[in-house]
């Protein structure tokens, strides 16, 4: 079996003559003022008569002065309401996790600390039913992990075999070719019951998988730098013998492998017991 990620991809494929039936992936704001200047040829009784005039025979309002009037009534008005923090905490609790961190966090000091908090971000654990990968140390390694935590999911496409070969590319399809049978030994996930089934010559199946089209940023790659951990569960038939191999790359965006897993082969005899294997390789 090989396996190749991208820093952008990743790469899948396997060659082997039993089953593969299941393999899973798990890589401020501020205001502003006006300025009236005192018109120098009045005096200023003089200038409250003109502006008194000036009441009643107005001409209409330029945009501009418009504009000058809105910004110097918003600078005397608070931009915030006076909100209990724990009101202001409930309210972000309901919000998505990448519009607190991009919009709320910048309205004020006092939305800006609840943000910055490790309360608020293990209540989202609870609130969501998310476990954290490990006990972060800081608050911001709170943060990291919640979004780790959002994205975590299986990005092998059709891993068990139960839409076809389906997200699959077929590289050899040697003796009687690939083909999904049903599990002849029970597997320790109940919930699988196909497998992918090799023939008496050599076949190999390949995935690649994009990661920044998966929602994994190159940035958020570069400066998170999350594990990505391969899961692939294989077992022989009883009656025959056979040869498990697989190949994990990681690439870049050139398509070149920066790093990669391929242990020895296995092998197996014939009249085996056609135990479940599993391997975990570790980004």
């Amino acid at each position: 079996m090989w396996f190749t990620v991208d820093v952008n991809s990743v790469f899948f494929s396997e060659s082997r003559s039993f089953d593969s039936p299941k393999s899973t992936y798990v890589a401020d704001i501020d205001g502003t003022s006006g300025f009236f200047p005192r018109r120098r040829d009045c005096k200023p009784e003089v200038l409250l008569n003109s502006e008194t005039r000036d009441c009643n025979t107005r001409r209409p309002e330029t945009s501009q002065l418009a504009e000058q009037r809105r910004m110097a009534h918003s600078a005397r008005m608070p931009f915030c309401p006076d909100l209990p923090l724990t009101i202001v905490e409930e309210i972000l609790l309901n919000l998505p996790g990448q519009q607190v961190i991009n919009v709320c966090r910048l309205v004020c000091n006092d939305w800006k600390s609840v943000v910055d908090s490790t309360a608020y971000w293990r209540k989202r654990f609870r609130r969501e039913g998310f476990k954290p990968l490990s006990i972060p140390s800081v608050p911001r390694d709170w943060q990291t992990s919640y979004f780790l935590c959002k994205k975590r999911r299986n990005l092998l496409k059709n891993p068990n075999a139960n839409e076809n070969f389906t997200g699959w590319t077929i590289v050899q399809n040697g003796g009687h070719k690939w083909a999904i049978e049903n599990v002849m030994e029970p597997h320790p996930d109940e919930t699988v019951t196909k497998c992918f089934v090799t023939s008496y010559g050599r076949c190999i199946k390949s995935q690649l998988i994009n990661l920044e089209k998966e929602g994994y940023s190159p940035l958020f790659m570069d400066e998170v730098q999350p594990n990505i951990v391969l899961s692939d569960w294989y077992a022989p038939r009883w009656d025959c013998g056979s040869v498990y191999e697989i190949c994990v790359e990681l690439l870049n965006r050139r398509k070149k492998a920066v790093k990669f897993f391929q242990p020895e082969p296995v092998t197996f005899p014939q009249w085996n017991d056609q135990h479940w294997e599993q391997v975990i390789p570790i980004f």
